[in-house]
Formats: structure tokens, sequence, C-alpha cells
């Protein structure tokens, strides 16, 4: 069985997490990190890692089959994504949901030009919750759809107040509003406004000297981010968000309500419960690796969805072993 060749671009709790998850896959190889930090900086999960700074990847195409991008989406991977789909098979995790199609054009024309074939916001939301929207609309297209996140700390959206001026640190929580799911659930179509669905919870420590106020006003009104939600800040010490806020779970449903008849209503639930977001998001980036090398073999280039990917190509068995054990 011929490794697919697979780094990783950022080494922060997602770049950790893909380690995590290579490990885990028989037919992939790590074959490096890549980090804007010095080589030295950084602790791979086994020794041996060969760790190279970012600036060398354009000397290392030939090294590598698929691109890991674990950088964030607010700074990191708008830039990231299209200089890089020129150069490797990418996937990413981009998942700010209002810019995915300008960011997939962007990605898009490199990767076309150049034979490449990047994968963009692949995770579970957007990622396999995508997946599952659209499934339930096609399966009950009477219906109505609902995503609930949480309760769960956000990665992205803690990266996102993180880059406030005037924060050192902070998380974000996502949490469902307990009435609105269980309108949802009882099969009824009720029409929720986003603050109805959720509110949003943020744990931050100021930079000395920082405008507690001024900070607050930037974080509440971030558009894509905050501005539609009822966000609370709390200000702590970074004691205390050490102590208390530093695992990584969260979750969530997409919930699909609809009628096959006018005497039947149907529910469809697809829910995750994670200990670790950035492992189980990982966990998906590497999948969709294995399916963008098969692509790229295929020559299927350019910018692609999960919405493009067969389930099939994402497994690292045969499609006759798929269909005797799992058809």
């Amino acid at each position: 069985m011929q490794m697919i060749r697979v780094a990783i671009a950022g080494h922060g709790n997602l770049g950790r997490g893909v380690e995590a998850a290579i490990a885990k896959n028989h037919d992939m190889q790590l074959v490096g990190i890549y980090s804007r930090r010095a080589p030295e900086q950084i602790q791979p999960l086994h020794a041996g890692t060969a760790i190279h700074a970012m600036e060398t990847l354009v000397g290392h195409t030939d090294r590598i089959d698929v691109l890991i991008l674990c950088g964030g989406s607010k700074e990191d991977l708008p830039e990231q994504g299209p200089q890089l789909a020129a150069l490797f098979n990418i996937v990413d995790s981009f998942d700010t949901h209002a810019r995915i199609p300008e960011y997939f054009a962007a990605v898009n024309a490199p990767a076309l030009a150049h034979r490449k074939t990047a994968l963009i916001s692949a995770g579970w939301d957007p990622g396999m919750f995508s997946v599952n929207r659209v499934m339930g609309e096609a399966l009950l297209p009477d219906g109505a759809t609902y995503t609930f996140w949480g309760r769960g700390l956000s990665q992205g959206h803690s990266d996102a107040i993180r880059r406030v001026p005037g924060v050192a640190a902070g998380v974000q929580y996502t949490l469902p509003v307990p009435k609105a799911l269980d309108k949802v659930r009882s099969g009824a179509r009720p029409s929720l406004a986003t603050r109805e669905k959720h509110t949003r919870e943020c744990f931050v420590v100021l930079d000395a000297g920082a405008d507690a106020q001024a900070v607050r006003q930037a974080i509440v009104t971030m558009p894509h981010y905050f501005d539609e939600y009822d966000t609370a800040v709390n200000f702590i010490t970074a004691e205390e968000l050490r102590q208390n806020h530093s695992a990584m779970p969260h979750g969530g449903f997409v919930i699909r309500c609809g009628n096959t008849s006018d005497a039947h209503t149907q529910v469809i639930e697809y829910g995750l419960k994670l200990e670790s977001n950035p492992e189980f998001t990982a966990s998906v980036l590497v999948a969709y690796a294995r399916a963008v090398h098969r692509l790229q073999q295929m020559g299927q280039f350019g910018a692609k969805t999960v919405f493009d990917v067969p389930p099939g190509l994402l497994s690292a068995k045969s499609a006759e072993q798929l269909r005797a054990e799992q058809l």
C-alpha cells in the first residue's frame, strides 16, 4: 500500500489534533510540520517528526501529497489558502459561513490553474453538519432545518476575540436555548430568530491598561461572529482562564422537521458530543485529506467542498470492502 504523505501547516490546537489523527490512519504518513514559530519551539507528538519554518514550504512541493492548513479563518486562511492552493493539494477548515462563497472563488482559481485539488471548509460545521443539512432537505423537501451548536467552546470565535485589540487571551462558548431546542424536537416548525436559538458567552483576559468597555463593544458588534447574538463578555484573570477554561468540549445538533404527507410528521436528528473540538475537527480534515488525494489522482482539480466528495472516498477501505461491510 502506498502511503499518503501528509503535512501540517500551523501547529496550534488544530495542528496537534491533526498529528494525533494521522497516527490513527494506517495509510497516511506525517512528513512534516510547518510553522511560523521557530522549529525549536515546536514539540511534536512523536519524536523524529520533521519540523520546518513555514517559508520553506515553497521548496517542498515534491515531498507532500496533501497539505492540511490549520490556521485561523479570520486572518490566516484567507491569505494562505489561495497562495498554497497553487502549490499543493490542500484541506482546510475555513468556518466563516458568510464568506465561504468568496473564499471558494479565491482558492478555486489558483488550484485550477496549477492542477491542484483544494477542499475548503471541512470540519463538523461547516462540514459534517453541512452534509446532514443537505440530506435532511433532500429527504424531507416539505420541512424546515435547524442547527444548534453547543454547549461548547468555539475555536473560530475564540480566535476572533483574541485578535481584538486589548485582549490578552480569551475563549467563547456557544449555548443553545433549551426552549427553542425542545420546540424543534417536538416536530413543530417554529420561526426562530438568530438570538432565539443561541447565546454566546466570552471569558476574556485583558492586556494591561486595556479599556474594558472598548473591548466589550468591539466583541459584541463584530460582524459574522457576535453582532446577531446576545453576547455576555466576562473579564477574568489569566489564572482563572487556565484553571476553568482549558478544556475544549463542543457539539450540537442538526434537526430536520418535515411532512411526508399531511398525516405524518418526520424528524431527522444528527448530533455530536465532543470532548475535544480540535481533535474531532482534525479527524474530519484527515479523512478529507484521503479523499483529496484520490480526487487529485482522478484529475478532479480546483476547489471542492464536502458536497463534492462521495462518502466512500473518505474511507481507507476499498469500494468492495464498503459494499460488503457497510451497505
